[in-house]
């Protein structure tokens, strides 16, 4: 029997578009589905100050298809010498809805990240004075650190401590991965909430290593153990408002994915919600669905919830392409491993 689900629209509090022929194939796919869309800044050269948000605004905006509509939200790269004060105009102006911290070396193109958390305290101050949210990539990069370990010492050496220090700071843990991530954002207060991505849901570490690697599932942060996963999934299906969607869909040209250094990132801007209301259906948990997706985010960052409605409905399994084309390159399409009944209706 056909069932079907009514969300508000819902929104990506975490999303890679890249630039030229790749932003112009994976930006519909978002498109589709999503009203708004947190944009990472991590392109080379990064965006890092208010001007090159607007060029690369422009750029989404000129590639969006007729007919769609989207709306992103710009973000600035943190780097060691930012300046404060044209952070604080580009958030001003409307321009910007927040600043991203990538710890130096940490994921792709992160080069130009923070190397000293000292030298972005002004910055930082400045963002809470401002009421800017800081979203963060939370792993440490020290070599010693186990890279599955990274995300449990990044909150309790640098988080903990900056939010200590500057507690009115507004700050997105975005794409948590461990049982810590979770217990830390639910003790944290008004001032502190955590993404999760569609992906953190399905894998975990042994579906990346186990019988062969599976490139496509490697993304950073890396998946963790099985208790982790459910601890994810327990946390996406809660209810509390700390916790909403942002996918981290991240597309790599597939040659760049199966090279012998391949690139971190699972693309799941297509099929996320096919995905979520499968997962959130088998846990049984679909009424917690248009939380996660359409209105714990936006209450977080002061916006109203889409207006606009989508209806995903239930019926035979429902067939993604395996990839997409982007100029010469291809993309493949994260695989959750299970089938997908729901659809979201055109």
């Amino acid at each position: 029997m056909t069932q079907s689900l009514t969300l508000r629209r819902p929104d990506d509090w975490h999303l890679h578009l890249r630039d030229g022929e790749m932003l112009e194939a994976v930006l519909p796919e978002t498109a589709r589905h999503f009203g708004r869309a947190i944009i990472m800044p991590n392109l080379v050269p990064p965006v890092v100050r208010g001007e090159d948000a607007i060029a690369y605004r422009d750029r989404i905006l000129a590639a969006l298809p007729e007919g769609q509509s989207f709306e992103p939200l710009m973000t600035l790269y943190l780097t060691d010498d930012t300046d404060p004060e044209d952070v604080a105009e580009a958030h001003r102006s409307g321009l910007i809805t927040a600043v991203k911290l990538y710890p130096a070396g940490a994921t792709t193109n992160s080069a130009s990240g923070v190397t000293d958390m000292d030298r972005v305290a002004g910055v930082l101050e400045k963002m809470a004075e401002i009421g800017c949210p800081l979203c963060v990539h939370g792993e440490v990069t020290r070599p010693e650190i186990d890279i599955f370990d990274r995300e449990a010492v990044f909150i309790d050496t640098v988080l903990d401590p900056l939010r200590r220090k500057i507690p009115e700071l507004r700050v997105i843990m975005e794409h948590i991965t461990t049982r810590n991530g979770v217990e830390y954002a639910r003790c944290g207060g008004d001032n502190l909430a955590a993404t999760i991505t569609t992906h953190h849901l399905v894998i975990n570490r042994n579906d990346i290593l186990v019988g062969g690697i599976r490139p496509h599932y490697y993304c950073l942060p890396v998946a963790k153990r099985e208790t982790h996963r459910l601890a994810l999934r327990a946390a996406a299906m809660s209810g509390e408002s700390c916790f909403f969607l942002g996918t981290d869909s991240a597309p790599h040209p597939d040659r760049a994915k199966l090279s012998p250094c391949g690139c971190a990132g699972c693309f799941t801007a297509p099929n996320t919600l096919s995905i979520l209301a499968e997962v959130f259906e088998t846990d049984g948990c679909l009424d917690a669905l248009e939380g996660f997706t359409s209105l714990f985010g936006p209450a977080f960052y002061g916006l109203s919830p889409n207006e606009e409605t989508i209806t995903l409905t239930k019926g035979d399994p429902v067939e993604y392409p395996e990839t997409i084309s982007a100029g010469e390159e291809t993309v493949t399409l994260f695989d959750p491993g299970f089938p997908l009944h729901w659809r979201v209706d055109a």
